[in-house]
Formats: C-alpha cells, sequence, structure tokens
C-alpha cells in the first residue's frame, strides 16, 4: 500500500457488513479515496439470516421474509443496486389474534403495531371489552409521562391504554415484532417514536394519527393504512447477492477474527487460520458475543455480555390450498394468555401468490418466547407435531404438510432491556477511546429491522470514513 491508502476490514458478511462495504467503496469512488476493502466472514455464505430456498417452484425464506420500510431505505439502497424493480407489496393484510384460546379476532383497521389510529373500527373490533376500550381512549386525555429516563414499554403502553387492551391487542404485536417481553424492553431503545408521541400530542393515537397524513401514501396500503410490508420478488437474499456482486473489495470467508490489537498507528488481526492481517480501520458487523470476545484482553465492550438473546425458530409448511380454504387471514399473532407453543403464523401465500405453484399455500410459522428455548431445541419430527396440533386447534386444520422446513436461530434475536441506549453508548464512547478507528453495527445495537441494519452499516461507514481522511 502507497503511504496515503487506506485499508478497511469489515466484520461479518451479513446485511449490516455488506451495506457498509457498499458505502465504504460508493463513497471512495465519489471523492476518490484511496481505500482497500477486506471483507471478512466466518462461515462459508454471505447474508446472515437473510438466507431463502428455492425448490421446485417454492420461494421460502429461512429467516426475515419481509420489511417495512417508511423511510425508504430499503429502496434508495435498491435503486442503486439495480433491483428496484424486484421489490413487491402485499395488496392483502387481515391479522387475526388469538386470545385466551378462543375464537380468532380481526385487528381492527387502520391499526398500526396494535395501535388503533381511528376509532370507529377500534370500537366496532370484538378483541376488547367496552370497559377496556373506555380505558384505551383515555389516551386521548391523559397528561403526558413526567419519567425521567428510561422505562419499559409494556409500562409505558399499559398508562396509555390499560391492561385488558395491552393484552390483547399490543403486546401480541410487539412481542411479535422484538421477539421478547414488552415488560423487559426498553422504550428508548425500541419505540422511542411512541414516548415523542406522547410528548409532543399529549397522546400516542393522536401523535401517530398526525405524522400518518404527513407522510408519502406509498408507505400505506390501499386497504389499511397501515405501513406498507414488502419483500423481494425472488427472495430476500436477492438483496445480498446484489451487494456481493457489487462488492469489488478482497472477500474471506470461513476466516474469523479472533482478536484486535493496536500495532502502531494501525490495527492487527488475528486471524483463525493463524496468520495476521494489518489496516488502519475496523466495522465489526457481528452479534454482540462475537464483537465482545475480539477485546477480552484489552476488557472492552464488557456491558455487552449483559444483552440478553433469544432464541426462536421458523417452521415452513407446504399444505394442499384446499386445506387452508377456511382461513381468510394473512398473519395470527398470539396473546401472552394463550396456551400456544406458536408465537405467529404467516400465510405467505396470501400476501405473495408467485411464491409457490398455483394450487398449494405456505405458512411460516414462528416459535420460542422469552424464557422458552427448549422448544427451540426439540428435533425437527417433534418441532412439527407441536405447530401442527396449534394450527389444528387455531384453524382447524387436519391435514398433514407434504414438506416442513424447520429452521433454527440461536441466541439470534437481542434484548433491548432496560437501560440499553445507555449501555451501547458507554461502550462505544470506551471504544473509541482505545480503538479511534473501529466501530460497532448491527441489530445488537440500534435497531433489529432490515432498513436499520443497512442504515447502521452506511452511518458507520460514514463516520469511519471521516476518521480515517480527515
Amino acid at each position: 500500500m502507497t503511504d496515503n491508502k487506506r485499508r478497511v476490514a469489515i466484520i461479518g458478511g451479513g446485511i449490516t457488513g455488506l451495506s457498509a462495504a457498499f458505502y465504504l467503496q460508493e463513497q471512495a469512488k465519489l471523492h476518490h479515496y484511496p481505500l482497500e476493502i477486506v471483507l471478512l466472514e466466518g462461515s462459508h455464505r454471505l447474508g446472515g439470516k437473510l438466507q431463502t430456498l428455492r425448490k421446485d417452484g417454492f420461494i421460502i425464506e429461512r429467516g426475515p421474509d419481509s420489511f417495512v420500510d417508511r423511510n425508504h431505505i430499503v429502496l434508495d439502497l435498491a435503486t442503486k443496486l439495480g433491483i428496484d424493480h424486484d421489490l413487491v407489496k402485499t395488496k392483502k393484510a387481515k391479522t387475526y389474534i388469538a386470545v385466551n384460546n378462543k375464537e380468532l379476532q380481526p385487528v381492527p383497521k387502520n391499526t398500526i403495531l396494535g395501535i388503533p389510529t381511528q376509532i370507529k373500527p377500534f370500537m366496532a373490533s370484538s378483541l376488547v371489552s367496552w370497559s377496556g376500550k373506555v380505558r384505551a381512549t383515555a389516551d386521548l386525555m391523559l397528561p403526558p409521562s413526567r419519567i425521567d429516563g428510561d422505562q419499559s414499554l409494556g409500562k409505558f403502553m399499559r398508562r396509555r391504554f390499560g391492561e385488558e387492551f395491552v393484552q390483547n391487542l399490543i403486546e401480541p404485536f410487539l412481542s411479535g415484532v422484538f421477539s421478547g417481553d414488552i415488560d423487559e424492553l426498553s422504550l428508548q431503545a425500541t419505540l422511542p417514536i411512541l414516548l415523542q408521541y406522547e410528548q409532543e400530542a399529549g397522546s400516542v393515537m393522536r401523535g401517530m394519527r398526525r405524522e400518518l397524513t404527513s407522510m408519502d401514501p406509498r408507505t400505506f396500503t390501499e386497504e389499511h393504512n397501515a405501513f406498507s410490508v414488502q419483500t423481494f420478488a425472488d427472495g430476500m437474499d436477492t438483496l445480498v447477492d446484489s451487494l456481493a456482486d457489487a462488492f469489488d473489495g478482497q472477500l474471506m470467508k470461513g476466516v474469523r477474527v479472533q482478536s484486535i490489537m493496536q500495532s502502531n498507528e494501525q490495527l492487527c488481526l488475528e486471524l483463525n487460520n493463524k496468520s495476521m492481517l494489518t489496516v488502519d480501520g475496523v466495522i465489526i458487523a457481528t452479534p454482540h458475543q462475537a464483537a465482545q470476545k475480539l477485546f477480552e484482553k484489552q476488557e472492552l465492550l464488557q456491558d455487552l455480555k449483559s444483552i440478553p438473546s433469544n432464541t426462536v425458530a421458523s417452521v415452513s409448511m407446504i399444505f394442499d390450498e384446499k386445506t387452508l380454504a377456511s382461513f381468510d387471514g394473512t398473519d395470527i399473532y398470539m396473546s401472552r394468555n394463550s396456551d400456544y407453543s406458536l408465537t405467529s403464523v404467516t400465510n405467505e401465500t396470501k400476501k405473495w401468490p408467485h411464491i409457490a405453484p398455483e394450487g398449494y399455500a405456505l405458512l411460516n410459522c414462528y416459535i420460542g418466547r422469552t424464557g422458552d428455548a427448549a422448544i427451540v431445541e426439540l428435533s425437527d419430527s417433534e418441532i412439527e407435531k407441536t405447530v401442527i396440533e396449534d394450527l389444528q386447534q387455531l384453524s382447524g386444520i387436519t391435514e398433514q404438510p407434504f414438506k416442513t422446513v424447520v429452521s433454527r436461530w440461536k441466541d439470534s434475536m437481542p434484548q433491548y432491556t432496560i437501560g440499553h441506549v445507555d449501555r451501547i453508548k458507554c461502550a462505544k464512547e470506551k471504544l473509541y477511546e482505545t480503538f479511534p478507528t473501529v466501530r460497532l453495527a448491527g441489530n445488537s445495537y440500534e435497531g433489529i429491522s432490515l432498513p436499520k441494519c443497512i442504515e447502521q452499516g452506511m452511518n458507520n461507514a460514514e463516520e469511519l470514513l471521516k476518521e480515517l481522511f480527515k
């Protein structure tokens, strides 16, 4: 390398690492930065949890199957990659909730994350009793909170809407989104926008309604005025493949970084193949458990040990379409007071008809609650049996699936518990003091969604470029 050339290592080839690599490369070309990029991925495939299985005309997602792109972050990246034409939106969205093991109840229209944006459809719903509805509408009159610092998502919601409303409507949604317990999750780290609605508009419902009226109408579904859910026509890993094709740096698969040390004014990465890699900057885009181990000698990132992670599994099942003829919904969420092992069910072919041959239906079922990781450790056949029993009770399905695909994600869902924002801020500040050209990015830190991971990759790449090319 020449004296002014810089080398950056990106550790982790998931969507965050790939996005960081893309942005580094883009900005280097734009500003003529003399930059060399090395992408290291410990496994032999890129994409992390974005995995698409294509077989016999089926498109099966083993990880995330879709995303909500309210700020057009995915759209902007897809446009740069030339794959924006592959984005598709679901036009059908009919969601049910299973409460107390009774008959499935439809979620009222104009509801986002379980929160109604219009009163009339909510009042007509059978999900909540009349006393529960009256208590929920108190959100329109209650004064803003006066709590300094962080609080749990559950505590905030109960104060605004009451116990019954949270238990029957909000909790099933949010537990499904974050794969966690809302009474342990941090409001500040998960949905700080709700606190902003309360403080600025005096009501969560009122604040959400105001924002909706000012947003791009393309962000919503036509039927329900809810945020549009999108995917890629040929599978979510279309984005992974396109980012990989666009990368023109050095790619090292099956190579893990074991430690990072200072070496004069550079960084020295110790690799598992007994070699060393010298670089000027690093973006660590791995889960927090792996990131923390890189600095054990320096005793940095110790606070990351306290971030819990849940283990989940997705169970994809192919049925004869006639088997599901009696169920007209696209999604089912389970309330915490139900006895189901399932946390949610999605009828993928209702949302995306192109993913299966005609005459077939594809269900995606999710299991794994906070404190109940044991069920994910069962054998594939035992998991399949458990899921079928729940489906029989939920919708009367009696037929066996033609095929089942079980995908386990051990310790893959970081839980943003109370104080998470401060923990991450403190950990990053201490890391910067010792290693000013090292950055942390990924779903362990500032957002678990696909857009948030892309955004973190790009933001950290921009920060590092400013540090390296002052």
